[in-house]
């Protein structure tokens, strides 16, 4: 007889519960193919530890989640302002509970074959993971599973506490009550989402790289839920915060972020890699498009991917051969310029400009360029609880996250690996002209 109560064993959680009605959704079609769906794309070639998959990620999502949920609502924790927006009766509290749990196990339903990589490229206009994620929630098998729930759960809960109101609304009209805002904050929050504590526990564990950890026990248990005056509508409006007590804890997430886009998730020989996969599926699949329908999402994994690398590998005449074979024997390209200030002190577009000039030189399918628009790495304003009662704003309280730290940025051109030597002998004879007279060059 099976038991209503499960464990798993996780390397971050240690153990993550749950009990039969999510155990359903976890033994689902949408939800098991997560167990083929590496977190960091090929990321694995570069730190061979980063093997790990979104199924046990949105395990420890969920687990972290119920975590915050029942800090957050404890009565000892509930500022009296915001007592209001709280489900009062037990039942209705437990409700929500199970959609906070149950959305947070699927927020990354909809996610391409390894992940992010090359996902504005490869999706039609207006689709992204998020509404593959929708679209996978209303489909009839998740519905069904939602409803033989005791008591049933309603899909649109799940759906708007899953992907949250800021990427929701980019493809529906939706309107979100202050209850339903906290609790989507919870997952996808930009200061406190457990989406993000997971994956910087997780990243920073599988690739060995210790940048991602932070005391998270901590900040976990000084989460509130704080009232934020709005002076348009001369009203409080909740929003997640912190206790003063778990300020460091906070500061060392915020930190823990920009270290791992710096030192992992930038690194050169990941990037190259993303765009190598970005090549391969642009010239593999049909019409260079994944397709929106559900039934080809759920049988289009990093498996069938990691299938076709192997086989166009060995056929020369197919146009993914060349991509696919760089790939399978790890022959990226390499990278042939960086950007660095002394340069972009002569040409603010220093990069593009090497870039241009490479191409004309070697050819456009010899050269690969690295130049995405700066990711900010400004920390986000939250309220903070201080011990008199008096509630302010983390960038006039903390020291750490006022002072800016540099936007993250990126910028690199790349080459193809036999000719680095040559390419590298002829940049050093023409970079000064190439800044000062990109057009000519």
């Amino acid at each position: 007889m099976s038991k209503d109560s499960h464990e798993i064993r996780d390397p971050i959680h240690v153990f993550a519960y749950f009990d039969s009605d999510e155990r359903a959704v976890i033994n689902s079609r949408p939800f098991q193919r997560l167990r083929s769906i590496h977190q960091l794309a090929l990321t694995y070639l570069v730190y061979p530890g980063a093997t790990h998959k979104r199924f046990e990620h949105s395990i420890g999502v969920m687990e972290l989640a119920e975590r915050v949920f029942n800090v957050v609502t404890h009565p000892l924790h509930i500022h009296p302002k915001v007592s209001g927006i709280i489900p009062q009766k037990q039942a209705q509290l437990s409700y929500w509970r199970r959609v906070l749990r149950m959305a947070a196990l699927c927020h990354d339903l909809g996610h391409l074959p390894f992940s992010h990589a090359a996902e504005k490229e490869l999706l039609p206009k207006g689709w992204n993971h998020e509404r593959l994620t929708v679209e996978m929630l209303r489909s009839q098998e998740m519905r069904d599973i939602f409803g033989d729930m005791t008591p049933p759960i309603k899909v649109e809960d799940v759906v708007k506490v899953a992907v949250g109101e800021k990427e929701l609304s980019k493809f529906e009209k939706v309107t979100y009550s202050p209850w339903e805002t906290i609790l989507a904050e919870i997952i996808t929050g930009n200061a406190f989402g457990v989406d993000r504590m997971d994956y910087l526990l997780r990243d920073s564990h599988h690739s060995g790289v210790a940048y991602g950890k932070f005391d998270h026990y901590r900040l976990v248990d000084t989460l509130r839920i704080l009232p934020v005056h709005n002076d348009e509508e001369n009203s409080d409006e909740p929003m997640l915060g912190v206790e003063v007590g778990g300020i460091h804890s906070a500061e060392a997430l915020l930190l823990a972020r920009y270290f791992m886009f710096t030192q992992l998730y930038f690194h050169s020989v990941r990037r190259i890699y993303d765009q190598h996969l970005k090549d391969f599926l642009l010239a593999w699949l049909p019409g260079g498009n994944y397709s929106t329908d559900i039934e080809k999402h759920l049988a289009m994994t990093d498996n069938e991917v990691t299938a076709a690398f192997c086989e166009l590998a060995r056929q020369p005449g197919h146009p993914a051969h060349d991509v696919a074979r760089r790939i399978m024997t790890r022959q990226h390209f390499k990278v042939l310029y960086e950007r660095n200030p002394d340069d972009l002190d002569r040409n603010a577009n220093a990069v593009r400009a090497v870039y241009a000039a490479t191409c004309r030189e070697f050819g456009e399918e010899a050269v690969r360029c690295d130049d995405p628009p700066p990711n900010s790495s400004q920390s986000p304003n939250f309220p903070i609880l201080k011990g008199d009662d008096r509630i302010v704003w983390s960038l006039q309280e903390s020291q750490i996250l006022k002072d800016k730290l540099p936007p993250i940025t990126v910028g690199r051109v790349y080459v193809a690996p036999e000719l680095r030597d040559k390419a590298r002998k002829w940049l050093d004879g023409h970079l000064q002209e190439i800044l000062e007279h990109p057009e000519e060059e």
